[in-house]
C-alpha cells in the first residue's frame, strides 16, 4: 500500500517539475519553484513584530494559521513599494515553515524546459549580492531570474520565526 503512495508522490512531483510561479518586482520577473508553493492571497493586515529583521513585515492570520510576511522587495535591498490591488502573498513552505511573500505581482505558472535553465552569472566581487539567485530561466526574448526558496531565511530568521 505504501508503494502506491509514493507512486503517487512521484507522479506529483513530476507534473511539478520544471514549473516556477512567476512574478514581478518593479520590472524584473522571478520565478519559485511550484513545488514550495502552497496558495497565492491578497494582502491582508499584518501585525508587526518587534525585534525581526526590517524585510520581516510581521504575522497574518490565514484561517487560524499564524504566518510570518516577507517584503520580497526589501529582502532584495530594493525600495520599499506602497502594497496596491495588484500587490499579492505567495505563501511557500520552507525549513518545515510556511512563509508568506509579498511581491508586487504574480504573473503566471510556467514550464521552463531544463535545457532553458543556466546558472546565475559569478559576481564575485558582490559578495553574496546573488545568493538568492538559483539559475536563470531563458524563454525566447526573456529571462526569469529563478530563486533559491530555501536562500531566503537565514538560520537565524528561521529561528526567530520559529520563536513567535
Amino acid at each position: 500500500m505504501s508503494g502506491n503512495v509514493q507512486r503517487g508522490e512521484e507522479l506529483e512531483e513530476d507534473t511539478q517539475r520544471g514549473k516556477y510561479l512567476t512574478f514581478l518586482l518593479g520590472t524584473e520577473s522571478y520565478g519559485i519553484e511550484i513545488v514550495y508553493v502552497t496558495e497565492i492571497i491578497g494582502v491582508q493586515t499584518i501585525t508587526s513584530v518587534p525585534q525581526l529583521p526590517e524585510y520581516i513585515k510581521g504575522i497574518i492570520n490565514l484561517r487560524g494559521k499564524i504566518i510570518p510576511v516577507m517584503d520580497v522587495r526589501l529582502r532584495f535591498g530594493k525600495t520599499f513599494r506602497e502594497y496596491n490591488d495588484r500587490t499579492c502573498i505567495i505563501v511557500i513552505e520552507i525549513k518545515q515553515m510556511s512563509i508568506g511573500l509579498i511581491v508586487d505581482s504574480v504573473s503566471e505558472v510556467l514550464a521552463i524546459p531544463e535545457e532553458s535553465i543556466v546558472p546565475p552569472p559569478d559576481f564575485k566581487s558582490q559578495t553574496g549580492k546573488n545568493r538568492f539567485i538559483k539559475a536563470i530561466g531563458r524563454l525566447e526574448n526573456d529571462v526569469k531570474l529563478l530563486l533559491d526558496c530555501e536562500k531566503l531565511l537565514t538560520e537565524n530568521d528561521a529561528l526567530q520565526l520559529n520563536e513567535i
